[in-house]
């Protein structure tokens, strides 16, 4: 089920953005003037690069935790010196990191939210279970936080399971919190092979979904421990509060997602933002006097097509879904 990681990491295929034609058609269309940019999840570059070429007088703000990827992205944003400001932080403080440049709004907002494919692919990251060896680390960002590790050597049962429950839909959750309870009091859960042999263990090679096989046991319970270390799921709450609030009138925001989690989070998010009143079901007259801040731009999330996915197989759990502020 698991390998062993060798002296060096895998070498990572070349980022290949998710999605990019329907970014680029959503943020920087032929007949809107795009002056000021967020990516809060700027990662590698992918998408900023194609933005800053289509946009040649706009200005981007890139953030992200993980400051490996912010080198990389240097790198690969060099050819806009000048129009690119790329700070280390959470995109959920994308409002204070916009006013130090002197931004009260911005045009557009884009969201890549998740792993990204080559932290996957970094063995010593700890975020997959394909190398046994690796640190059972987690963190987008290095530089604080507890790490998996922590959690899983640390946390009660009850805290353990709610997490496997919640973030990675495993029915046996609780079975698998209680193991690695019983387990770490005679050894603590240092590495990914140790947390993937105890998957193994209590839910038997493969995750069953509606009686088929479905994907390796610890893919879901990685998954779950990545979104708690991390705190994807609030920040992403907050982050979509924080990009309205930025936006300028007639501004755009778009949001990428890998799992159903995040996809639902966005989805009502932007629902709720359209609606024109909150009133209970019911009620004569409005009396909350709510209005509607978004107009939603997809009916349904997009996805990669068929000649996106020869080329970049990791698009196929993308979604993306954008909307304009009134």
């Amino acid at each position: 089920m698991t390998q062993t990681m060798t002296q060096t990491t895998i070498e990572p295929p070349k980022h290949i953005p998710v999605l990019p034609e329907a970014v680029c058609s959503f943020l920087a269309p032929e007949n809107r003037t795009v002056r000021r940019i967020v990516d809060g999840t700027v990662g590698y570059g992918g998408h900023s690069a194609l933005l800053l070429e289509r946009l040649p007088q706009a200005e981007l703000l890139g953030l992200d935790r993980d400051e490996d990827a912010l080198a990389a992205a240097r790198e690969r944003l060099s050819f806009a010196r000048g129009r690119v400001h790329l700070v280390h932080s959470d995109y959920s403080r994308m409002a204070d990191r916009a006013a130090a440049l002197g931004w009260d709004t911005v045009d557009a907002v884009l969201l890549d939210v998740g792993v990204s494919s080559r932290q996957i692919d970094e063995a010593d990251r700890g975020f997959s279970f394909r190398f046994s060896d690796a640190p059972l680390d987690m963190r987008m960002d290095r530089s604080a936080g507890r790490t998996a590790a922590d959690l899983v050597n640390h946390l009660p049962e009850e805290e353990l399971s709610v997490i496997f429950r919640d973030y990675g839909e495993i029915r046996e959750a609780r079975r698998l919190a209680r193991r690695i309870v019983e387990l770490r009091q005679t050894k603590p859960f240092n590495t990914c092979g140790d947390l993937a042999a105890v998957c193994d263990e209590i839910l038997g090679g493969f995750h069953r979904r509606g009686g088929r096989k479905g994907p390796p046991a610890p893919t879901l319970a990685f998954q779950a421990l990545r979104i708690a270390v991390n705190r994807e799921l609030d920040e992403l709450r907050e982050g979509l509060q924080r990009a309205v609030e930025l936006l300028a009138p007639g501004g755009r925001m778009a949001v990428i997602s890998f799992h159903s989690l995040e996809d639902r989070i966005v989805k009502n998010f932007i629902r709720d933002m359209a609606m024109n009143c909150k009133c209970p079901p019911g009620t004569p007259v409005c009396i909350c006097s709510w209005r509607a801040v978004l107009t939603p731009l997809t009916k349904k999330p997009v996805e990669a097509d068929e000649r996106e996915l020869a080329a970049n197989p990791r698009a196929a759990c993308a979604k993306l879904r954008a909307a304009e502020k009134l």
